[in-house]
């Protein structure tokens, strides 16, 4: 055989988690990502809500604005 022995004793733990750094990086970053962005999604519905709360108190009253309308349909038939 010529490939590279096994290695072996205290190098080996150390090698091992070189070589699985980039992965568990790339995973940590992944869950970093979604967590800031559900974060930015709550914040953007709360301001959303604030910036509804506050229009609907700067608006004035629906009788002031709208005229009132008659819903009632008279028949032209006798």
């Amino acid at each position: 055989m010529l490939g590279t022995p096994p290695m072996r004793g205290p190098l080996r733990g150390l090698v091992q988690r070189v070589q699985d750094w980039p992965v568990a990086s790339q995973q940590q970053a992944r869950r970093n990502a979604m967590v800031a962005a559900t974060a930015c999604a709550h914040r953007r519905a709360e301001r959303e809500d604030v910036a509804d709360f506050l229009d609907a108190l700067s608006a004035p009253p629906a009788a002031e604005t709208a005229p009132e309308v008659s819903l009632v349909r008279h028949s032209s038939r006798a």
